[in-house]
């Protein structure tokens, strides 16, 4: 298979201009230990970032001027030194400038992020480290750290009493801010249980800062902090008292690795907060846009709830007027929508013959047939869309709606689908602009919605996965402040990034449509054509979320760090998002949701605590797996029972996590279904909400209210 590119989104400057004794250049690590080039080499560091979200370049000669920072988002200095002490980058002073500790101190309170690297013996090195990291706080004290009972093979390699992690929001650590972009409770040690400090030095700290590491009791330094942050305006400063944990030879070692992500992801979060890019839109822009909108939203305002229009109520000479409008503002954008030659002769005709027809239920197969937006799979392209619809999650009336959409097709996702992840029906649309039908929570676009006499083709699904993006990040950032969920920083990138979570949602939504159509599937897997309990919609919808978690794994796996953000959002809104929103009128969404949070808690792999959420994110992938594995034994065992023996089955299922409502004649103990010629005849005693909240959702919901509420602003 293709190696998947990952999306870039921070850049990291790695300084080699003050006679460091680290360097990202192998070949220079190389020349300076020709014997040993990992002692000077943080070549593997770089790879990992570079492997993820980050650009990672080389300062070779530019002084930290403000110019030179311009172009940065993370600055590292890792251990200056005097050449007398290390082999180094350079031959030249290891001190910074007034000029530069000035331009960094400024870059740090603009939104930057600085990691220093000191070390042992910190005096000798002939640096001015602390000149600036007094600025933030922080000194790197002259010490070297030994430890008899907490060590990795030697005394002075000593292992770190990890502290807590948390960036509490409360104000006093400066790890988070209620300013800050994205939720509060950052874990910077998540996934990090034991680290190694070689030779390392101790810092002190003044004026707040937040401890990460100490040393143990029986150091002979007790205590003391060897990893620390704050934050400096908008910015983020990490220091360590060591430089060789991240090195070539050390990297690998206990969680290293681990660490250093999430300290570049923490230190980095504020780049990944930019406005998403939006492209202008010629076709938006143009005169006949808004003569299409104004004529479509006086036509949708006359519609009766099946689409047809009572002239004994609205003047007919109008509406043709309307009609007539709407058609001549078509043919005036048809030049921005050269693939859409066909579908605007067809929209016209059908327009047409619908006003000769008496404005009676409208059928717009003849469109619909000629509407192909999964054909046309470039990154940008936009498409016009007209239709008689209903929404889903919104009101079941028709009525006219018309959209400008765009189709984010990146390079990445490209070759995914080409990879094996074929799905020629799905297509990501963004919003460009609408009407005031898709002013709601509606986040597709479906043939299925549209109006016709007969069922209509269904050959494309389109979901608008910066909408989805939008609410994840909005409730699920929400819940996750909240609940002080332990959120590695990564995470909070992704809650954080307009771009990275639209991604996330275009892969996800990728492989579970695809999904649909792959599997045991004992009747049909979209349930359309049957009349089901909603329990069984709820577990199909859970199923291809299950399976989409499952393909991401695979995928980061084998290389592709991309896809740890789509099992991130795939975890967090089906957890947190689908349980709280919506009615509670049979909520099949909401009921996967809750199915996976109450297996995940009863089988131990998330915890609440102390009114804290912990997910345990070295299992956490494996529990999803053991759901997976119940459902997918459901479907696999249902070709051999009836309709109602496979809705039994998945109504015991379900209840043996989330507890039926009292009174329930679904439940196993209460069990009491009457003899019927067919099995939909049973649907009608199935309750409305057959599986309640529990108190903790009753609990989080109330808390979620104003997240939950969709901005004025909002996509």
């Amino acid at each position: 298979m293709k190696t998947l590119a990952q999306p870039k989104v921070a850049r990291v400057l790695f300084d080699e201009s003050h006679s460091e004794a680290w360097t990202i250049r192998r070949e220079l690590a190389e020349q300076m230990q020709p014997a040993h080039p990992e002692d000077s080499s943080y070549a593997i560091a770089a790879g990992k970032l570079a492997d993820r979200d980050f650009d990672v370049i080389p300062n070779a000669d530019r002084a930290l001027t403000r110019e030179t920072l311009a172009g940065a988002d993370v600055v590292v200095i890792a251990h200056p030194s005097d050449p007398k002490w290390e082999a180094t980058t350079n031959s030249g002073r290891p001190t910074l400038r007034d000029d530069e500790l000035d331009a960094l101190d400024e870059f740090v309170r603009g939104g930057g992020g600085l990691i220093v690297l000191a070390e042992t013996e910190q005096d000798k090195y002939g640096n001015n480290l602390n000149l600036l990291l007094s600025r933030f706080g922080i000194e790197v004290e002259n010490a070297t750290v030994q430890d008899y009972e907490h060590n990795h093979s030697a005394p002075s390699w000593v292992l770190a009493d990890l502290a807590d992690g948390f960036a509490n929001g409360d104000g006093s650590n400066g790890a988070s801010d209620a300013s800050a972009e994205g939720p509060h409770s950052v874990d910077l040690l998540a996934r990090v249980h034991e680290a190694c400090f070689y030779r390392s030095g101790t810092l002190a700290l003044h004026n707040g800062g937040h401890v990460l590491a100490r040393t143990f009791s029986t150091a002979s330094r007790p205590g003391a902090p060897i990893a620390a942050v704050a934050q400096h305006g908008t910015g983020r400063v990490v220091v360590l008292a060591d430089s060789d944990l991240f090195g070539d030879d050390c990297i690998g070692e206990l969680d290293n690795e681990a660490l250093w992500l999430n300290l570049v992801y923490w230190a980095a979060q504020p780049a990944f907060g930019g406005l998403q890019t939006v492209t202008d839109s010629p076709a938006a822009a143009d005169r006949h846009w808004a003569a299409l909108k104004e004529a479509v939203e006086e036509l949708r305002a006359t519609q009766e709830p099946d689409g047809s229009v009572d002239l004994s109520k609205h003047d007919g000479s109008r509406l043709a007027e309307l009609v007539e409008d709407t058609c001549t503002a078509v043919g005036g954008l048809a030049r921005h929508f050269p693939h859409q030659r066909e579908y605007v002769e067809a929209l016209r005709a059908d327009l047409r013959h619908w006003a000769n027809s008496g404005f009676t239920k409208p059928d717009f197969v003849r469109s619909i047939e000629a509407f192909h937006p999964e054909a046309d799979r470039r990154d940008g392209i936009e498409h016009l869309v007209v239709f008689p619809m209903y929404k889903q999650n919104a009101s079941t009336d028709t009525c006219f709606e018309a959209l400008i959409v765009r189709v984010p097709w990146p390079e990445f996702v490209a070759d995914l689908e080409a990879s094996g992840y074929d799905n020629p029906k799905f297509v990501p649309v963004n919003f460009v602009d609408y009407t005031s039908g898709y002013d709601s929570e509606c986040a597709v676009l479906f043939p299925e919605t549209f109006s016709t006499a007969e069922r209509p083709p269904s050959y494309f699904g389109g979901i608008f996965c910066d909408r989805e993006a939008e609410r994840f990040r909005r409730v699920c950032g929400g819940a996750a402040d909240l609940l002080d969920l332990n959120l590695p920083p990564d995470a909070a990138c992704l809650m954080t990034s307009p771009e990275l979570s639209m991604d996330a949602y275009i892969v996800w939504d990728l492989i579970h449509d695809r999904t649909h159509m792959h599997g045991d599937l004992p009747f049909d897997p979209f349930m359309i054509r049957q009349r089901s309990p909603y329990w069984m919609y709820s577990l199909e919808e859970l199923r291809c979320d299950l399976t989409a978690f499952g393909e991401a794994v695979k995928l980061e796996k084998e290389g592709f760090a991309f896809a740890r953000y789509v099992q991130y959002a795939i975890l967090f809104d089906r957890l947190f998002r689908f349980p709280v929103t919506g009615s509670r009128n049979r909520n099949y969404d909401g009921l996967g949701g809750q199915l996976l949070f109450a297996f995940l808690h009863k089988e131990g792999y998330l915890h609440w605590t102390d009114n804290h959420l912990t997910i345990d994110w070295e299992r956490v992938a494996d529990g999803v797996g053991a759901l997976r594995e119940k459902v997918q034994e459901l479907y696999h065992s249902g070709i051999d029972r009836s309709k109602l023996g496979q809705w039994i089955a998945a109504h015991d299922l379900v209840a043996t996590y989330v507890a039926p409502a009292d009174g329930s004649v679904w439940a196993k103990a209460d069990r009491d279904l009457p003899e019927v010629q067919e099995p939909k005849e049973l649907v009608d005693l199935v309750k409305e909400d057959e599986f309640p909240l529990s108190l903790f959702y009753v609990q989080l919901q109330k808390k979620l209210e104003s997240a939950l509420a969709r901005p004025d602003d909002a996509i």
